[in-house]
Parts: structure tokens; C-alpha cells; sequence
């Protein structure tokens, strides 16, 4: 590394300029005249006072302000703006290579920030200016085929000294420690603050900070938090001074962001350029420090030893073989892994179908239709998208829930599943959402309506009669349609009156007989599926007074019909007359008649 080894930056020498400047204030500063500066505390830092900068932790500081790297970029960055990850490792100097996994995590941090947050304008050299200051781009790449830190990198048990006092949080989870707290990970984030900030960019189902994909993507949103833009200096310097509250870290990571901008290649991982400094002098235990490979300083002889002899080739009158050129080599470029792709959409368009309507009882036509796009406006393929029904309603989906789940399609398109109402009308909201993340959600206005028929027409059958005391033992049946079609599903309102122009309900006479054994004279009808409204033998009961009655039906819509019924009185019968006896003489008694006998004759 060079003589640059644990110099540092003046204090405050490029906080005051953007990052384009930031490799000329770098130059300045290591000047053969630069010295260190003057510190204040044990650790180096100039500390930062709680009004310099925001913190979403809810701690001081990702870090807890725990020991750094301050190792600073070599005074011959490369020359080479926009250059990409294609250059041999002989291209520039050794320190601007980062390991492919460690490389790959912070651009994939990057586009997955960016398509979800584009007004942070979060560039991966932020990310690499980090890693670098926190653990050395974990630590050379000493990572494993996960992108998992092998060993785990810890930082110092965080007891006060010389940094923040914080007590265990994590029951010794991430860090091992049961008693106090200590930064984890190629990111070094305390355990309190991955709790809240942890991810899993990798989809392996875990959240761990000793993953650089997962620590990259929790410090590039740890970064845009409070709603900051990184492409203004101010609020660039503060998400920095937010990982760690000091202005010599601000100085170094900018030094190294701007290092990075000016070109960078990738490297096999495991072997990128380890660090020597830090800030608490490497007198604190914690971090990993693998062996760094130094400059080896040549030794004076001994005296009176003799002087090693010059290879063959170089010794006078030695022909020397021809020089074979050799090409450099160069690492092969590595492609970040596809971002998974829930984590590619940006948002939720409404394609059709924004206010689906229905009546009661039946299907709605129109089923909400969302895209899933990503910042550029492409459609991203293979999302899951939850619809959720909210509000105040019996409608539910096809298999009778209130959610349901649905992949995006090649076009990006999402259907909700079939909606059937229920007999509630009114307003309420099928909501979409993209499983997995905290994006808008694209929400419908549904409403269900009364299901209409204009007309209603008595089929067949002669006015209805029965004797008072008993029942109507004929079937009714009534077709109701709208606009000429069939009307299933609609309710009709069923009320016994006592004149075709009268619509009081009557005070006596028939009545409606409900499934639980009640009466009423106001019944709610509901035709079936094939439109017919049907009253069976029994469900209409007589009542004790004779008359002539309707059965008024009213439809939303404005289908009406009548019913006549007719309830008679009990038919009256004489009984049999009782023989009147024939009258009898004053004085006397009832006379017999007498039979003479044959031959007989009355006499003289």
C-alpha cells in the first residue's frame, strides 16, 4: 500500500466541496508536507454534536461509532471517469479493486434503491466508500459462495470507551456478546439497528448482517432515509456523518467515493487490499485483521559476507534469452445477480376496470387490473400480487375469502380473481398490493347495487281463494326481467293490501307465512337464478276475515303486479225439520182408526 499507509485527511478538507472535487482536496492533503492532525478524543474523531445530523436509527449512529478504517486511496487514482468493471487488475492500483461478490452487492443495492426510491439518488460508490472505511470491502472478499463475511466480522464490545456505551440487545444473536453490543457485518451494523434496518437481498430467507448483499441494501436505505437526496452535498454529508458521527470518517469515505468514481475493476474475491489503520490505533480488540502483504525493505549486508552473485543471464558476456511479452491478466468480469423480481417494481399502475360495479347476488364484469412496472415504466414479470377486499361488504372472491393472491403475468399484468356480491349494497375498496414490499397500493372503488327488474309478469294461474282459517294451497309463480332479460338475484318487495290503488299494508285478512313459523304482511321475495319469484302452496295463510285482498309486488326498477286473493267464510247448512203431531178434539182423545175385517160390513 504504499507510504500513504495511515495518513489522513485534514480536518474538514473535503467537506466543503462536492465529491467531484473530493480526489483534489484528497491530493492536497497528502502532500509530502501534510501532517496528522490534532485530535480530540481517544478514538481520532472530532465528534459531531447531536444538531449536525439526523440519525434514523434511533441511536446515535449506524455503527455506534465504533473503530473505522482510515486508511486514504494512494495519490494516483484512475485516471478513468465512467470506466466499468472490465479493466485488468494491472489497470490502476491495486486498492481500486473490490472483490466481485462485495462489487456486486453494492450495484445491485443500487438499482434496487433506485427503482424504488429514485429521488435518493444513491450511487454505489457510496456503498463502496463505506465498506471500505468499516471493514475493508469485508474484509478483502473473504466471503463465501453466499456473499456470507467467513469468518464474521465483529467490532469491539461497545462498553463506553472511546465510543458509544450500548448494552446487549440482541441476546449475543448476531454478535455473540450477552452484555454489551458490537458492530457486525462488512456494513458494522449494532444489533439494535439491523433490527430495525435488516434485509434479505439475497432471498435466501434470512436477514443477516454478516451478508454483504443484505448489509449493502440496509446501508443504501439506511442512507436515503429522512427523505434525502445524495446528490446534494448537504445531505450527502449527513447520511454520512449518520453511520458514524465523525468528520475525519466524513473526510475518509468521501476520499474513497471519489477514488472509486474515477474507476475501479473487479477482483477475485478474497484477494482485495486489506487495511492497516484505524482509528482507535488497532489498540481495541474485535475486527478481523488478516495479515497485509507490505513492502519488503531490503537489509544492508553483513560485513565481510560476500555479495550473492547476478543470475546467469545478467552477467557480462551472458546472452540474454529474448523477452516473450506476456498479457496482462484480467479478471473476468462478474455480472451481479439478478435482482429478485419483486424487488425490481417501483409501482402499481391501474390498467382497468378503477371502479368495478355489481348488483346484489351477482358477478361483477369488470375485475380490477394492475401492472407492475419498474422505474423505467417496463413491466416486471413474476410479482405476486395481493387483492384485498376492505369495507363494510359480503362480496367476496370466487373461493368465498377476502384475499387472494396473483402473479404478474410477461406483460406484468395482474387480474383479480372472480368478485361475487352479496346481498349488502354500498360502497368499499378491493385494494392491490405487491407481496413483500411497502409500495403505494393501488386501490378500487367497488360498489354494489340493488339488482333491477322492470317488469313483472304473473304467469299462468286463476285469482286465489281460500276459506278463512286455512291456507292458499295453490303454487304462485312470478317472472321477473330487465330490459327483456332475466333478472336473478332481484329482491322484491311483497306487501298484502286491500285495493290495487291502496299501498298500506292491510290490518287484517291474509298473511305471509316465514320459514320460522312467523306472519308478517311485508315479505322480501328474491328471485332465483332462473328470474322467478315463487310462492309454494302454504306460504300464504287465509287469516279470519273474508274479503278480497292483493298481493302487491314491487321491484327496484319499477316492475309491479298484483295477486288477487280471495278469502271466503265457511258455507252454512239446515238441519233436518223435527214431524209436527196431528191435532187432537176438544175433550176427547187422539181416535184410532180400525181396519174392518175382510167381508165385514159396517151395520144398519
Amino acid at each position: 500500500m504504499g507510504a500513504h499507509i495511515g495518513r489522513r485527511l485534514r480536518k474538514g478538507a473535503t467537506s466543503g466541496v462536492v465529491m467531484a472535487a473530493a480526489v483534489a482536496a484528497l491530493a492536497a492533503s497528502q502532500a509530502p508536507e501534510a501532517t496528522p492532525p490534532a485530535t480530540d478524543n481517544t478514538s481520532g474523531d472530532q465528534a459531531i454534536g447531536a444538531g449536525d445530523t439526523t440519525s434514523p436509527s434511533g441511536h446515535g449512529s449506524v455503527t455506534g461509532d465504533s473503530p473505522y478504517y482510515t486508511d486514504l486511496p494512494p495519490l494516483n487514482p484512475p485516471n478513468l471517469p465512467g470506466a466499468s468493471t472490465k479493466l485488468p487488475l494491472t489497470a490502476g492500483p491495486a486498492e481500486a479493486g473490490i472483490p466481485a461478490s462485495v462489487y456486486s452487492a453494492y450495484k445491485r443495492a443500487e438499482l434496487s434503491i433506485r427503482s424504488t426510491d429514485p429521488g435518493c439518488n444513491l450511487p454505489w460508490q457510496l456503498l463502496a466508500g463505506i465498506g471500505k472505511v468499516e471493514s475493508g470491502q469485508a474484509n478483502g472478499g473473504r466471503v463465501d459462495a453466499n456473499g456470507t463475511a467467513s469468518p464474521r466480522i465483529l467490532g469491539p464490545a461497545l462498553d463506553g470507551n472511546g465510543f458509544a456505551l450500548i448494552t446487549d440487545t440482541d441476546g449475543g444473536a448476531y454478535d455473540g456478546d450477552t452484555k454489551l453490543d458490537r458492530a457486525v457485518g462488512p456494513m458494522q451494523f449494532i444489533p439494535s439497528t439491523w433490527a430495525t434496518w435488516g434485509q434479505d437481498a439475497n432471498s435466501d430467507g434470512k436477514k443477516d448482517p454478516n451478508n454483504i448483499y443484505d448489509a449493502a441494501q440496509a446501508a443504501g436505505l439506511y442512507l436515503c432515509a429522512n427523505d434525502r437526496n445524495l446528490a446534494l452535498k448537504a445531505d450527502l454529508d449527513q447520511a454520512i456523518l449518520s453511520y458514524n458521527r465523525s468528520r475525519e470518517y466524513l473526510n475518509t469515505v468521501l476520499s474513497w467515493v471519489a477514488f472509486y468514481e474515477r474507476g475501479t475493476h473487479q477482483i477475485p474475491d478474497g484477494t482485495g487490499v486489506l487495511p492497516v489503520g484505524r482509528s482507535d490505533n488497532g489498540s481495541r480488540g474485535g475486527r478481523p485483521r488478516p495479515a497485509t502483504s507490505l513492502p519488503t525493505v531490503p537489509t544492508a549486508p553483513t560485513p565481510g559476507t560476500q555479495k550473492p552473485k547476478p543470475p546467469a543471464e545478467n552477467r557480462p558476456g551472458t546472452a540474454k534469452p529474448p523477452t516473450v511479452p506476456t498479457e496482462p491478466p484480467v479478471t473476468p468480469p462478474v455480472t451481479p445477480p439478478a435482482l429478485p423480481a419483486v424487488a425490481r417494481v417501483a409501482r402499481l399502475m391501474i390498467v382497468a376496470n378503477e371502479k368495478p360495479t355489481a348488483t346484489t347476488g351477482s358477478a361483477f364484469t369488470g375485475l380490477p387490473r394492475v401492472a407492475a412496472l419498474d422505474a423505467s415504466g417496463k413491466p416486471v414479470p413474476g410479482v405476486n400480487i395481493r387483492f384485498e377486499i376492505i369495507g363494510a361488504t359480503d362480496t367476496r372472491f370466487g373461493a368465498g375469502g377476502t384475499t387472494a393472491t396473483v402473479t404478474t403475468g410477461s406483460a406484468g399484468l395482474a387480474t383479480s380473481p372472480a368478485l361475487r356480491a352479496g346481498e349488502k349494497t354500498g360502497a368499499f375498496t378491493v385494494r392491490a398490493t405487491v407481496v413483500g414490499r411497502t409500495l403505494g397500493a393501488a386501490d378500487f372503488a367497488a360498489t354494489v347495487t340493488e339488482r333491477q327488474a322492470d317488469t313483472l309478469t304473473r304467469l299462468a294461474g286463476d285469482p286465489l281463494a281460500a276459506t278463512t282459517g286455512t291456507s292458499f294451497t295453490q303454487k304462485v309463480q312470478v317472472k321477473a326481467t330487465d330490459k327483456g332479460a332475466l333478472a336473478p338475484g332481484v329482491r322484491v318487495t311483497a306487501v298484502i293490501v286491500t285495493s290495487k290503488t291502496d299501498t298500506a299494508e292491510s290490518a287484517d285478512g291474509p298473511s305471509f307465512k316465514r320459514a320460522d313459523g312467523t306472519t308478517a304482511r311485508t315479505v322480501t321475495l328474491v328471485a332465483g337464478t332462473d328470474g322467478l319469484l315463487t310462492l309454494e302452496p302454504g306460504d300464504l295463510l287465509a287469516g279470519d276475515k273474508a274479503g278480497t285482498y292483493y298481493v302487491r309486488l314491487t321491484a327496484p326498477g319499477g316492475g309491479t303486479a298484483f295477486i288477487d286473493l280471495t278469502v271466503n267464510a265457511p258455507a252454512t247448512t239446515n238441519p233436518d225439520p223435527t214431524p209436527t203431531p196431528s191435532p187432537t178434539p176438544s175433550g176427547g182423545t187422539p181416535s184410532e182408526t180400525t181396519t174392518p175385517s175382510p167381508g165385514t160390513s159396517p151395520s144398519a
